[in-house]
């Protein structure tokens, strides 16, 4: 017997192939039998049919011949096929089916766009923060310095100007920068394989992917810039301030308690972060999918985003404003005082009582509100301005 080749066109007499249809005047795909004599011998290539997935992976030449049988009825004009169909047919692209959908955001851009974000947001929103902190560290024990909001503005301004509300901001600027473009980058990473194929995102899967981008951030980032910014606020309220600026300060407590010294707080800050991001994603997958509902690919105006993104922020206060109360003790200069984080919670339960693991709720829900709305908003928007300049699979 003659061994045949792969590539050798085998004919076969076209009275000899079986034909399924309604008439057996029409061939396999349906079209008029031509009964030209010339027709008699018909060259068959076994890279067809059943074998063409196999014969691709043994170099079988590409050709229009040699097409996937769904592109070959298409060829043909008799349209596509079913869904359930097609997706047993060789060739084909699974991108496809986000098509029209929401398109995965690369993470490079991620991490650009939540770069940029957090800083404008940071030079905007840093006074709240800044009386968020003073007040936390206000503790019962003392006398109170402030009685309220108001009243911390108004002395610090009489004591060190406006640029007293803006002390620290160094700190912040330079860890919110990498803060949120860690979070962002690492979020995106987490969630682009969990997307189904139109980008949609699950809310409980998004839930997931904020907890790890939380914890991420506050290791890498949050947990030593959060410590230096805690320690230069407190600093500011002793008679004798130490700290001249920020790489002084890190130097002056580098020099005193190492680079642990940075890290004081950790697990305080693991936890406020990963709940924090975790709250904020969930909540703002949970309005966007609302919002778009069967149309994953309709978009938001930035006032929509906006409104959202307030929303995830305020439940993210009211989520873990007592765990942010605990980390901010922990990073304080008197944090020597406490044992531990339990250990540290428990004394603000046993002296202060509960409502002392709310302070500052009030400036800390107009800054993360304030906050939240602007990053999403800001991400969104320079994404957007990214994809036209920047091309990515």
């Amino acid at each position: 017997m003659v061994p045949v080749s792969l590539h050798h066109p085998v004919f076969l007499l076209s009275s000899d192939i079986v034909r399924v249809g309604p008439s057996p005047q029409t061939d396999l795909y349906n079209e008029p039998l031509n009964t030209d004599m010339s027709s008699l011998l018909k060259p068959f290539s076994v890279c067809e049919g059943p074998c063409a997935s196999g014969a691709v992976r043994r170099g079988c030449p590409g050709s229009a011949h040699h097409q996937p049988p769904s592109q070959r009825l298409v060829a043909a004009g008799l349209g596509s096929l079913p869904g359930s169909l097609t997706g047993c047919l060789p060739g084909r692209n699974l991108a496809a089916a986000a098509v029209g959908g929401r398109k995965l955001t690369h993470p490079g851009k991620s991490i650009l766009a939540g770069g940029i974000a957090g800083g404008i947001e940071i030079c905007i929103t840093f006074p709240t923060e800044y009386v968020k902190t003073q007040l936390q560290l206000d503790e019962r024990a003392n006398p109170p310095r402030y009685r309220g909001i108001g009243d911390c503005v108004k002395l610090t301004v009489q004591d060190h100007g406006l640029r007293g509300l803006y002390r620290g901001l160094s700190s912040l600027l330079y860890g919110s920068i990498p803060k949120s473009a860690v979070r962002f980058g690492t979020f995106d990473m987490l969630s682009n394989p969990m997307r189904d194929a139109t980008g949609r995102l699950d809310n409980t899967r998004s839930l997931v992917c904020g907890l790890g981008a939380g914890i991420t951030e506050a290791i890498v980032v949050v947990c030593p810039m959060e410590t230096l910014k805690v320690k230069m606020i407190h600093d500011q309220c002793s008679l004798r301030p130490r700290y001249r600026g920020f790489f002084h300060g890190i130097s002056e407590i580098i020099r005193e308690q190492g680079v642990r010294g940075t890290y004081q707080g950790l697990t305080a800050t693991v936890l406020k972060q990963g709940s924090n991001q975790a709250i904020r994603f969930y909540v703002m997958n949970l309005l966007r999918n609302w919002y778009k509902g069967d149309d994953p690919s309709r978009d938001m105006h930035p006032f929509i985003t906006a409104i959202f993104g307030a929303t995830a922020g305020a439940a993210s206060v009211f989520g873990n404003t007592p765990l942010d109360v605990v980390k901010t003790r922990m990073q304080g200069l008197e944090a020597h005082r406490y044992k531990s984080t339990v250990d540290c919670a428990f004394q603000i339960l046993k002296n202060e009582g509960p409502q002392a693991f709310y302070k500052g709720t009030v400036p800390r829900l107009g800054r993360v509100c304030l906050d939240v709305a602007i990053v999403f908003v800001i991400y969104e928007e320079v994404v957007k301005l990214l994809n036209n300049v920047w091309k990515t699979q």
